[in-house]
């Protein structure tokens, strides 16, 4: 039996940007709010000898705990699904501030077209330009519509970057100015305009200056100490939610976070959540914490697995079409595409770098790129990144070169800082035969069935990798490498997430029969509970929090709406509005 504690105004499953936005904004409006972290607390401090490839990178520190509950995963609705057993093949935090902790700190927006898929398709192309077998759907919400919520989440992150040209239009410049451009950086951009396009440094968390954000947080400057992606910031340069807003929340005393508290049900009844049960894994006890509004703001597979465990929405059923939980399970295999250059007269400083540090260009994203003539749907943002290259995970070497020996040798030490890539960031689509479901045959720790993902390749994905790999080549050799490997297309998921963004499974549009959510995160079937983050997404768009942190700002109005003014829907129902 579980221990029933006091009633709070909110319960927030997830400490990461989805979860800790709305809980700096609730607390700071008086709300009571208990943020429920199923890792370790920690600050800044704590990542003092951080720059240890071994514990990190290697080992995964920060990384979750597949002992307790992993995913199952399979190609194809035939195959038996297995149990994703190491952490190199999830790489879900596991820390207060979740992802967000060990992300790159790349915070692009995303573009109409991310939120208006179908619609722009049609209008553009005609209907028949959508395969049978995708599931392309709005999202309920423009650019326009979210474009203060992207300002909002940039000045609180500080955003470093520079006006795009070919970009979405903006309403202010970004709070800091852009990066300072690495040899390579510099080496792209100068390659990208020679051939048209209009190359800027990427937009950044990894602040080019100290930065004072309006909640009175202060973020430092980046050091360029390489020691970034996959790893939390002991100098408290990478804007992540422990600088900033979990650090906004605990000044107003309004806000508690439980951690080691892993929750397993959204304890509901009669269409209206009542609370949270979660295992406090320091004890094993197990507490049920009641709450006028529950947010489940989690990773896309802890939300998703949530929503089914508890209940709450229609499963999606792949053979008829029906259901929207569970549904367009995405991001899992972006097709992408890239070229490697390797260099004998150039060499370059590759040690040093940030998550985020390079360069980029919109001109073949997907607002810009015409498809008519071409076999895929959409287009990808073009990058070269200086993240820092680890003696462990780095060693490059061209094809066809011995795995060891004397010549392998060689070449490790000739080309460690000769090898440069280009490549696309790329969205990927929902489709009917992609989703999550519970598996059938395994379970969890708690004997929970464990969230399955079946998720196959497409042809779309193929032609997709095969355009862009030819467009980062033609790149490649105008920065004058002297080989160059061009990317080939995925012809099969391998069953890991790795480095891919997951998305969808809760999603967001106008229609509660085809989608999950409304437009503030509300879901549609109980209006006291809002699912925020990737979950929410139709389709995988190109470094996507940027844009989870503009749907968390507006979730928060959202909830402050509903708690204020009383219960009800925040968004009128639309019948029919996205065909399925």
């Amino acid at each position: 039996m579980a221990i029933k504690l006091d009633k709070v105004d909110v319960v927030v499953v997830g400490t990461g940007w989805a979860g800790g936005i709305p809980s700096a904004e609730l607390a700071k409006k008086g709300y009571k709010v208990v943020a429920l972290e199923r890792g370790r607390d920690h600050d800044h401090s704590d990542f003092v000898g951080s720059k240890d490839e071994l514990r990190y990178a290697s080992r995964y520190e920060i990384m979750t705990d597949n002992s307790i509950s992993t995913v199952t995963a399979r190609g194809t609705l035939d195959e038996e699904a297995f149990p994703l057993r190491t952490q190199s093949e999830n790489f879900e935090g596991n820390n207060v501030g979740g992802s967000s902790v060990h992300w790159s700190g790349v915070t692009q927006r995303g573009r109409k077209f991310d939120l208006q898929a179908r619609s722009i398709t049609i209008d553009k192309y005609g209907e028949d330009k959508i395969p049978a077998d995708m599931n392309l759907q709005d999202m309920g919400i423009t650019y326009e519509e979210l474009e203060p919520y992207f300002d909002q989440f940039e000045k609180t992150a500080g955003t470093s970057g520079e006006d795009d040209p070919m970009g979405p239009p903006r309403s202010d410049s970004y709070p800091t100015g852009p990066m300072r451009p690495s040899y390579p950086v510099k080496l792209f951009k100068e390659a990208a305009s020679k051939l048209g396009y209009h190359p800027i440094m990427i937009p950044s968390a990894n602040l080019s200056e100290r930065y004072e954000n309006p909640d009175g947080e202060t973020i430092n400057a980046c050091q360029y100490c390489s020691f970034c992606m996959m790893y939390g910031c002991d100098f408290g340069a990478k804007s992540d939610p422990v600088a900033t807003v979990i650090r906004t929340a605990k000044k107003t005393g309004n806000y508690e976070i439980r951690t080691e508290s892993y929750a397993r049900r959204v304890i509901h009844k009669d269409g209206k959540a009542s609370g949270v049960l979660y295992v406090d894994m320091r004890t094993g006890m197990e507490y049920e914490q009641p709450a006028d509004v529950v947010v489940l703001a989690g990773y896309t597979i802890s939300n998703t697995h949530l929503m089914l465990l508890s209940e709450i929405g229609k499963p999606y059923d792949p053979k008829t079409g029906e259901g929207v939980i569970g549904k367009n399970s995405a991001g899992l295999a972006s097709p992408g595409g890239s070229a490697t250059g390797f260099f004998e007269d150039k060499k370059f400083n590759l040690f040093m770098g940030s998550g985020s540090l390079g360069g980029t260009f919109s001109d073949l994203d997907s607002d810009n790129i015409d498809n008519s003539d071409l076999g895929f749907i959409g287009g990808g943002i073009c990058e070269i990144r200086q993240r820092g290259s680890g003696p462990i995970g780095s060693n490059p070497v061209p094809q066809g070169t011995p795995r060891w020996g004397k010549e392998f040798k060689e070449k490790s030490l000739h080309y460690a800082n000769r090898m440069l890539s280009v490549g696309f960031m790329s969205p990927s689509f929902g489709w009917k035969f992609n989703y999550m479901d519970l598996d059938p045959n395994y379970t969890d720790m708690f004997n929970d069935p464990l969230l399955r993902i079946t998720h196959s390749v497409t042809e779309q994905d193929k032609k997709f990798s095969e355009y862009f790999s030819a467009r980062a080549e033609e790149i490649m050799k105008e920065m004058g490498a002297d080989i160059i490997e061009k990317g080939n297309p995925p012809q099969e998921w391998r069953h890991t997430q790795g480095y891919g963004e997951t998305s969808g499974g809760v999603i967001m549009g106008d229609d509660p029969k085809t989608s999950a959510v409304n437009n503030y995160s509300q879901v549609w079937d109980m209006d006291n509970l809002f699912v925020i983050g990737a979950s929410a997404l139709p389709h995988k768009i190109p470094q996507q929090t940027g844009t989870l942190g503009a749907l968390a700002y507006r979730a928060a109005e959202g909830i402050d709406k509903y708690l204020s003014d009383g219960s009800g829907l925040l968004v009128e129902k639309k019948s029919n509005a996205i065909k399925a």
